[in-house]
Formats: C-alpha cells, structure tokens, sequence
C-alpha cells in the first residue's frame, strides 16, 4: 500500500517556526516554543455488520508558548500566514504579563540540553489513517460476520478509531525536531439475551489499542482470527455461570486487565503536578505526596514499575516532548518503594530536580502542554519467570481475570473497584469454569502489597487507552501500559448483582 502523504507535508512548518523564534528574540523571552501540528482523527463503527457511524477530521495550528519576566503565556492559530503566527508572539507576552501580575513566584523551567534536529516516527509501515473507508468497513463486517454466526450471538458492534498525529517542534534553545506516529483501536462486541431470565450479557475483544498501523489489524501484534473464533463460546459460558460467592480470594489478573489498574491506581497517582495539588479542581489529587518520596510502601517487594517514553509501540512513545526535552526512561517504583514522578519542566523547576523526564503533552495545536502520562509498566520476573500455567498451579482458590470493563477509584487514587470481560474460578490449581458478577476491591498500597509472584516475559503485554482525560480545558492523551501476568493474594471479591440490589 501507498504511503499517503504526511499531515505537515504542504505547511511551511520551518519558515513559520523561525520567524516566530526570531521575533520571541526580539521581544526579549527567556524561552519560547513553537509547535505546527496536524492532528487525523478517524472512527469507522458497525452494528451488526452494517455501517452505523463513520467520523474523519483534522486539526491544523500552530501554538506557541512563550516564558517572559517570571511569566508564562500561551496563543494558537489555524491560520498558518506566517504574519498571523508571528503575532502570537505578542499575544502570549501579553497573557504572561496579565498571569505574572497574579503570580505569587515568578515561574522557570528546569533546565534541558539543546538536541539539535531531530526526526522521529512510531515505527508502522501502514498509516491507519491512509486506508480507505471501504477497506475498514469491509474488514470490520468480516469480523462481524465471524461473530454473528455463532450460536447465541444477537448482536455485534464492531469499531475502530486511527488518529495521525505529525508536529514540528522548535525553540530558542536550538532544539528542532520534526515527529510522525499513530495510534489505533479495534474493538468488537458480542451481545446475547437471556431469553430465560430476561436480561444479557456482552462479551468485547481484549485486544489493546497500540501505537502501531494498519498491519496491527491484519494479524502483526495479535492473533484476531483466534480471539474472535473464540468470542460466542466465551459468552455463551458467560451466559451460563454461577454468580461469585464474594469474599478473600487469591487473583491472577491478566495483562489486559492489570493495565488499567496500573493506570488508574500509580499512572495518575504518580503524576507530580496531581500530586501537589494542582489538578484537585478536576482531575483530584494524589495520596502519594511529595513528602513521601523515597519512603512510600506502594507495593511488595517484587514491584518495580518504570516510565518510559521510548516503549516500542507505546502510544506515549515519542523523540521530544512538547517543551523540547528528550523522551526518557525512569524509576517510578523500586522494589516496591515510590522512588519518582512523572515531570514537566515547570513541575521539574518548581521541587528542585534538575530536569524533566519529558512528560509534557499538548493534545491539540491549539492547547498548551501539560504533564502527562509515559508508559507506565510493570516489571515481568527476572530471568526465566513461570508462565500463566504454572501460576494457576500454585493457587488453591482464587479467580483469573481476563479484560477490563468498569472500574471505579476515588480522587486520590487509593479507593477502588475494579470488573473484567471474563473471570474463571481456579480451584486445587486448575481453572473451574467461569464465573460472573465479579468486582475486585481495594486501596492502593493493599493491593499491590499482596502482589506475591509475577509472571515471566512471555507473559508480558502491552494494554492501553486512547483516551486518558486531564486538564481544564479538558484533554485527552493516548497511553500504554505493560505488565505480566501477576498474583495478588486475598483479594476482597465483590459480588456486583447483590451490591446492586438485584436478585
């Protein structure tokens, strides 16, 4: 297939971005960054193997974020003359000399090595966003059709969202870089009526969302012929399981469902800027504060969780981050201790590191970047560490989780509840057939501290979101999370039909 052309291929991204820098000099900033971006955002979604919703669109700007006397200002234009980019310049000094009127302390930036120019791209071979919409639709009702036609099934949605993102970076320091990568999720979703009992029951794909192309659809990364053979008998089972008898089980909780519980309880939790109070209007706070770095139990000693923004095929891998700092790897967790955070340069400048660990991200060319989530991960087992198999073994009564579904936490990241697509009773060691109703409960710092063995490398895989929301104006950034296999012990197991007040 063709490669189509990049978002920025027609945009005069360079002469734009020296000629607002030159006139940044001019007015004396102490830093100044310059972003064009071009942002393709497709959805292609079908019910019952008919098309039902199809969404293509692009953003183009140009933003620019400028730090003068103590101060930090922001403006963005679609309009890409370079006269109208130019004067942004002047718009941003002045929103900085109206906020550094408010400030209580002037603000800086921590410090960062200027890089040079730069080139970087996720590393697909097919843009998902350059494959035509009849090739979409015709790929999503064959998997439609394999689904529909097993027994049981009445109704299946099948979807799949791509987005291309292309910026050109530049700043004072000399830092330039010019980045291309994608990102893309597949989903599909079976549905079955209880004739008997009245109600129903839905079974979703647990392939993650990834940062590689088109060929991730076609079979390179995941199996999908096999999971969606295996779709109906896995709902059709479903369908017919005992609801769970809550109370302490031992739980092996599987990578496509981990991801979200790292997610939700150390991704967030771990973000500084959170930490110290500065999303509490909106996104909340963090039970992990600052004054307890170096010293929080977060987990066992066998958790070591890391940052990472050079995962391949992370889809918060990148070269540069959006204030010119290099994408980095870093300690989060360190036998199970919180040894880091997750930095912006503000953020970074502000407690006294003395550099970012590139995490600042800006969704849109029109919105300024703020700290955001790396990959965050789970380390596997050293060296040859046991498979999924030989950790069934060694639990006598617990339940192995399978693909995320709901969950619930509260603002400081330590309350939570969490579902799954599918649960199997594990009973002497051996998987005992589904059961359903399943909700698993906790705070942070109990979870993770029953966290008694993780599964080895082959067990490892990388989950995700697409959609990971902060920041007010909201903003959404996609991300992913890797981890094994892992076993938690005595986990407090929820029955979700009885909590509900249904029979």
């Amino acid at each position: 297939m063709p490669e189509e052309p990049r978002g920025l291929d027609a945009i005069a991204s360079k002469s734009i971005a020296e000629a607002v820098l030159a006139r940044a000099s001019e007015v004396g900033a102490s830093n100044a960054e310059v972003r064009v971006e071009s942002r393709r955002r497709q959805y292609v979604g079908l019910r019952d193997g008919a098309l039902e919703t199809s969404a293509d669109d692009t953003a183009v700007g140009v933003a620019f974020r400028v730090v003068k006397d103590g101060a930090i200002g922001f403006a963005a234009t679609v309009d890409l003359s370079v006269d109208a980019c130019v004067a942004l310049v002047d718009t941003a000094v002045d929103a900085a000399r109206r906020t550094g009127a408010l400030a209580s302390a002037p603000i800086a930036l921590a410090p960062e090595p200027v890089h040079g120019d730069q080139t970087w791209n996720g590393g697909e071979r097919i843009d998902p966003t350059g494959v035509s919409l009849a090739e979409k639709v015709a790929l999503l009702a064959a998997w439609s059709g394999v689904v529909s036609a097993q027994a049981g099934i009445d109704h299946v949605q099948a979807s799949v969202s791509a987005t291309a993102e292309d910026k050109y970076y530049a700043d004072l320091s000399g830092t330039t870089a010019r980045q291309h990568r994608v990102w893309l999720h597949p989903s599909v979703e079976a549905l079955s009526l209880d004739q008997a009992g009245g109600g129903f029951e839905t079974m979703r794909t647990v392939a993650p969302p990834v940062g590689r192309g088109w060929e991730y659809l076609l079979g390179e990364g995941w199996d999908f012929d096999a999971e969606l053979a295996a779709l109906g008998g896995h709902l059709a089972e479903k369908l017919r399981a005992k609801s769970i008898t809550p109370g302490r089980y031992d739980l092996i909780v599987d990578p496509t469902n981990l991801w979200l519980t790292i997610h939700e309880s150390i991704g967030h939790a771990t973000e500084l800027d959170r930490a110290l109070g500065y999303e509490a209007a909106y996104a909340g706070t963090s039970f992990a504060t600052f004054d307890q770095l170096g010293s929080l139990r977060y987990g066992s000693e066998i958790m070591n969780v890391t940052g990472d923004r050079t995962t391949p095929f992370g889809m918060a891998s990148i070269g540069i981050d959006d204030e010119g700092v290099a994408a980095q790897s870093f300690d989060i967790v360190r036998d199970g201790v919180l040894v880091g955070y997750q930095l912006d340069r503000k953020i970074a400048a502000e407690v006294g590191f003395a550099r970012s660990n590139g995490c600042a991200y800006a969704s849109s060319p029109l919105m300024t970047p703020i700290q955001r989530m790396a990959n965050v991960s789970l380390e596997a087992a050293p060296g040859d560490g046991p498979g999924l198999d030989e950790l069934i073994s060694g639990v006598e009564h617990g339940i192995y989780v399978v693909g995320d579904k709901s969950w619930s936490i509260d603002m400081q990241r330590y309350n939570f509840q969490f579902t799954g697509q599918r649960f199997f009773l594990i009973e002497h060691g051996k998987l005992a057939g589904q059961v359903r109703d399943v909700a698993y409960q906790a705070t942070t710092t109990e979870f993770w501290g029953s966290l008694s063995r993780l599964g080895g490398s082959q067990t490892y895989l990388l989950g995700g979101a697409v959609n990971c929301g902060k920041g007010q104006p909201g903003q959404t950034a996609p991300v992913s999370h890797g981890c094994p296999v892992a076993v938690f012990d005595g986990v407090s197991i929820l029955n979700t039909r009885s909590e509900a007040g249904r029979s």
